[in-house]
């Protein structure tokens, strides 16, 4: 039997397959949903330990469903990684840094989902801005928002290493091409 269970929301099959291959073998199951409204209801019925969200999604956008997310203090209380092949269009609507969840730029390496898998449940255990503690004492927003900002520089610099070994890569290509020529 299972402990955990972590919920991957995307409509193409390749990607809800590359995650679940990526994920270390552990005790945990992969749910999948292929569209917003599929995957809201599997959040609802599951109550995931774990939620990978597309942002562009049929029947239900990803935004909706982040929304709805949100607006759920139960369901906001499960980390998030939300995935997009453009960040613009997510920021257009969410603006950084982002504070309760984490961002994963498509398409990306293992070590780039398990980097974001940790910042997303570590973002989750903080406590939202000026809440109040088990101890009676109200937290400022000044450590949420610093811890915040250290996770995401680090995930903006595991993804620019990610780009810069991408880009390596096809440097070597030419080269290789230019190479035979």
């Amino acid at each position: 039997m299972t402990s955990r269970k972590i919920l991957v929301i995307d409509d193409s099959r390749v990607i809800r397959v590359r995650v679940k291959e990526m994920l270390p073998p552990g005790n945990f199951e992969v749910l999948e949903a292929k569209d917003g409204l599929e995957g809201i209801n599997l959040i609802r019925q599951e109550l995931p330990n774990l939620i990978m969200l597309d942002f562009l999604l049929p029947k239900m956008s990803g935004w909706e469903v982040f929304q709805q997310i949100q607006q759920n203090p139960e369901l906001r209380k499960i980390p998030l990684v939300l995935m997009s092949g453009r960040k613009e269009e997510v920021i257009e609507k969410i603006q950084e840094p982002f504070e309760h969840f984490e961002f994963i730029l498509k398409p990306f390496e293992q070590k780039d989902l398990i980097g974001a898998i940790k910042s997303a449940m570590a973002k989750s255990k903080l406590p939202a801005k000026g809440t109040t503690t088990a101890a009676g004492i109200t937290r400022s927003s000044t450590y949420s928002t610093g811890f915040a900002e250290i996770q995401v520089m680090q995930q903006k610099i595991m993804s620019m290493q990610a780009e810069i070994n991408a880009l390596k890569q096809q440097i070597g290509q030419i080269v290789g091409f230019i190479n035979k020529k």
